[in-house]
């Protein structure tokens, strides 16, 4: 599971707790209405309630947990909304990112991506979805990389987070799996090429594949939406 933040500094006690919780969150092992407390998961790290504290505000900032004073604290409920917004932002980020890609003189890392694309089709194959949503990850990680802009993945990571939710819902055959490794494909593809119309088109296509999951994830699970 991709974990936030994880790439510079030094690791500390909040950012285990805090990562295990947004993975357990993003991939509902923690479900929508939940409650947590400090105390048991304190508890079950064997630390005090502070570092859990923190990871709870971090949590809490990210949209991910309802922090309410003197009430049980929440993993919050999936907003409609909220995840419109994040894919706004992310859309208009990642398009800038292939932009430069397109532009830049450096050569792809085609290592990384062919290897990345490799696995995302293994995975498919193995329905290992987690996988494959790390690759994913990985994946657009590879292509802020490619544009000289390693800075923008954290914005892209960060609002990613919050459609997490839904393709564990949703992307749960290989159908839908496949659709995803696709797009990657092609988009690699068109970053060789160094065609910017035709990979922003596709990058815009690819998370415009949001509208079906949503639709769909609220239609199955509508108990998981806070709108």
């Amino acid at each position: 599971m991709y974990a936030l933040g994880t790439e510079t500094g030094r690791r500390t006690t909040v950012d285990d707790v805090f990562d295990r919780l947004h993975a357990d969150i993003v991939t509902l092992k923690l479900e929508p209405g939940t409650r947590m407390s400090e105390v048991e998961i304190a508890g079950q790290f064997n630390i005090s309630r502070q570092p859990v504290r923190e990871a709870f505000i971090r949590l809490g900032n990210m949209r991910l947990l309802e922090i309410r004073p003197q009430k049980a604290t929440l993993v919050r409920k999936i907003s409609q909304s909220h995840i419109l917004n994040s894919r706004f932002i992310r859309t208009a980020v990642e398009v800038e990112v292939v932009r430069r890609a397109c532009a830049s003189r450096t050569n792809l890392d085609t290592v990384s991506f062919e290897g990345n694309l490799d696995r995302q089709k293994q995975c498919v194959a193995d329905m290992n979805i987690d996988e494959f949503h790390d690759l994913d990850y990985a994946f657009h990680q590879l292509i802020c990389r490619a544009g000289d802009a390693a800075f923008a993945f954290e914005t892209i990571a960060s609002n990613k987070a919050h459609v997490d939710r839904l393709c564990m819902i949703q992307l749960s055959s290989q159908a839908a799996l496949d659709n995803v490794r696709e797009d990657h494909a092609e988009i690699y593809d068109l970053l060789k090429k160094r065609d910017e119309a035709g990979v922003i088109k596709l990058i815009r296509h690819h998370l415009g594949r949001l509208d079906q999951t949503l639709s769909a994830a609220r239609e199955s699970h509508s108990d998981y939406f806070e709108d």
